[in-house]
C-alpha cells in the first residue's frame, strides 16, 4: 500500500533525493508497523520523538503494532527539540 512518509528538522537528511516539502511516497506491507517504516529509512528511535499518522499522536508502545497504517496515510516524525 502506498502511503506518504514525512521526516522534520534535523531528520529531513534521512530522506530520499525525491522527497519534495519534506515528503516521500513509499509502499509498504499492509501489516508494515510504524517502526518497520521508521526503520526502512534508518530513524534512529531515540530521534523519533513525535510520530504522527494523520496527525494523530502515536507513542512508543505502540509504535510496534501492525495495522496502524492504512492506505494513504500520512506518517511524519520530528526529533526532539531542545531548549524551551
Amino acid at each position: 500500500m502506498k502511503i506518504t512518509f514525512k521526516l522534520y528538522a534535523t531528520l529531513q537528511n534521512l530522506l530520499p533525493s525525491e522527497a519534495v516539502d519534506n515528503a516521500v511516497e513509499v509502499e509498504v506491507d499492509e501489516q508494515a508497523t510504524l517502526y518497520d517504516v521508521i526503520d526502512h529509512f534508518r530513524v534512529p528511535h531515540a530521534s523519533a520523538h513525535l510520530v504522527l499518522i494523520n496527525g494523530v499522536y502515536f507513542g512508543a508502545d505502540e509504535r510496534a503494532q501492525p495495522g496502524l497504517i492504512s492506505p494513504g496515510d500520512v506518517v511524519a516524525i520530528w526529533p526532539p527539540v531542545a531548549g524551551g
